[in-house]
């Protein structure tokens, strides 16, 4: 079982980065919610029943992790630090317009609700409504309400954010 589950985190580790990054202020801070989600991953293994993909049963306890772990501290995605990081880690080939566009994005999504900023990151990961669904415990239409109303709201608060 242990062999099984350290495969499957390997494989998925990508998952726990992007949500470590958005849902931590600092590197230490990123490096300890990255520990405290494969501990709770560790913990709730024996309970997975294989129902849905491993990805979205372990996009369903990183999230969860990192909204408990929100509540205790105050967590800010805007850090130029963490799109770097970004930068350095997945998109060194990336023109520096796109780059600011990329922390434009990250600076909107960082003004959302916990819950919207969960449901934004699913969608830009291209997960489907029925998977988002599943993994935040929403209906289905309300996954597609909620990244519309998501959308225009980004939209609102990057063209705010430009002039």
């Amino acid at each position: 079982m242990k062999e099984e589950f350290l495969q499957l985190i390997d494989k998925h580790q990508g998952i726990i980065h992007k949500i470590s990054i958005i849902y931590s202020k600092t590197d230490e801070d990123k490096k300890d919610l990255f520990q405290e989600i494969v501990y709770q991953l560790w913990k709730s293994y024996p309970k997975y029943r294989g129902e849905a993909q491993f990805s979205t049963w372990m996009y369903r306890v990183a999230l969860n992790t990192a909204l408990m772990n929100m509540r205790n501290q105050s967590v800010s995605l805007a850090d130029r630090e963490k799109v770097e990081l970004l930068e350095t880690s997945h998109h060194k080939m990336l023109h520096h317009e796109l780059i600011e566009d990329i922390l434009s994005l990250y600076m909107a999504i960082d003004q959302l609700s916990p819950v919207n900023k969960a449901i934004i990151i699913l969608y830009l990961e291209q997960r489907t409504y029925e998977e988002i669904s599943d993994i935040l415990g929403l209906t289905k239409s309300n996954v597609g309400v909620r990244i519309n109303r998501i959308k225009n709201e980004l939209k609102k608060i990057i063209h705010y954010a430009r002039k």
